[in-house]
């Protein structure tokens, strides 16, 4: 059935090669799994550094603005104080002239109705 030249002969190298290449595909795929797992461990740390960054980002922002509203609480109340001291402070000086000089608040009072109602007609 086989001649000296027969296709049994011709075979060998054909498996041979067919092996090596069947190696050689085992090799690509291994190294496309590794390379896969490489890709997906970079970008795994990739996005754990980013949230990270982007917490500590958050977490400043909202220090800052925490910082800010106590400042702007701080001095509103401080403001407040001081207008309100003022204000004391004015009407006390006001008492203080009505009581030390009555008539001169009478002819003032009466100075000013009569310039607004001269305003007014007019």
């Amino acid at each position: 059935m086989f001649s000296a030249r027969g296709s049994h002969t011709d075979q060998l190298p054909d498996m041979a090669a067919f092996e090596r290449l069947k190696k050689d595909v085992r090799a690509v795929k291994n190294d496309i799994a590794d390379l896969t797992d490489q890709i997906t461990g970079a970008l795994n740390e990739f996005a754990e550094k980013a949230g990270k960054q982007a917490r500590n980002r958050y977490q400043k922002a909202r220090s800052d603005a925490d910082s800010a509203l106590d400042d702007l609480s701080e001095r509103s109340g401080a403001m407040m104080d001081a207008a309100q001291k003022a204000a004391s402070s004015m009407e006390e000086t006001l008492e203080d002239a009505i009581s030390q000089r009555p008539l001169a608040t009478l002819g003032l009072a009466v100075g000013l109705g009569v310039l607004i109602g001269m305003t007014l007609r007019r």
